[in-house]
């Protein structure tokens, strides 16, 4: 059996469904005992527990051969970097007497030592403790998840995409789904296998590519507004975010406006395009105006 952590995201959700779809057995881990359920009326085992139970989530990487390690988000109004490095030391120290075979953990792209950085400075010391441990663990970077343009459909129906990114600045973007079929097709690899991975979509993407996205999806046109530098910390705090992590996010999206992470020359690359992608967000059912 393999078991996926995260499973209720944008990429473990991906996982899960290429691993079933292959025959595989899988055991869903998610806090939720209502997300259990749909995952087990879907052909999955589930087990519903906070991974932040280091002894909770032994008992269950017990039952499995291999895992998909995905370190969940902490919420917003919390102090973000705190929380996530709390759940990630949770799930290293779970591997211990856990008894699997092998490992593929989510990362991302410029992850980095340092504090006030986001998932970069988390993920970095993830990538770190994971490589100490025994296990043979596969590290797959992603780049920029190209459904953290979700939230701001409602923006682009009304005209406007708002972006911290300068209009031009290109990125390496990828679609969750292509993240969760390289992860499973890792899983089923021999465990020989370790090291860091890089995977982002067909090409990168700029701001403008988002927004020229959407007007072709939704038929008018879309505009894309820049959040000046001075503003980010404002924009997070009016999202909710506490001051602590709204400082994090700041540092995060400064990492890439200011180029300031070396890219990959030859990273593994999905075949979701940015239009494609944003053009199955628009019909998707139960969003809004579709």
């Amino acid at each position: 059996m393999i078991i996926v952590l995260g499973a209720t995201g944008h990429v473990g959700s991906a996982v899960v469904r290429t691993l079933l779809d292959t025959g595989e057995r899988v055991m869903v881990v998610t806090r939720s005992e209502d997300k259990a359920a749909s995952w087990r009326r879907q052909g999955a085992e589930a087990a519903a527990i906070d991974v932040g139970n280091a002894d909770q989530l032994r008992d269950v990487l017990r039952r499995g051969r291999r895992a998909f390690l995905l370190n969940p988000p902490a919420v917003p109004s919390t102090d973000t970097d705190r929380e996530e490095r709390r759940t990630a030391a949770s799930i290293v120290a779970a591997l211990d007497g856990s008894g699997l075979e092998g490992v593929v953990a989510a990362s991302t792209y410029c992850a980095r030592p340092g504090e006030e950085v986001g998932d970069l400075g988390v993920l970095f010391e993830f990538e770190q403790a994971l490589a100490a441990q025994p296990i043979p663990t596969v590290i797959q970077r992603g780049a920029y998840y190209m459904s953290n343009w979700d939230t701001l459909l409602d923006a682009a129906r009304g005209g406007t995409l708002p972006s911290l990114f300068p209009v031009e600045l290109r990125l390496p973007m990828v679609a969750p789904d292509d993240l969760g079929r390289a992860a499973a097709r890792r899983l089923l690899e021999p465990t020989e296998g370790t090291g860091i991975h890089h995977v982002e979509g067909p090409e990168r993407y700029s701001p403008q590519d988002v927004a020229d996205a959407f007007a072709a999806a939704l038929g008018q046109p879309v505009a894309v507004a820049v959040t000046p530098r001075e503003g980010w910390i404002d924009s997070f705090r009016a999202l909710g975010f506490s001051a602590a992590a709204a400082r994090s996010y700041a540092g995060m999206t400064a990492v890439s406006v200011d180029g300031a992470c070396d890219l990959p020359d030859d990273p593994e690359r999905g075949a979701m395009t940015l239009a494609v992608y944003v053009e199955g967000l628009v019909s998707r059912p139960g969003t809004t105006g579709s």
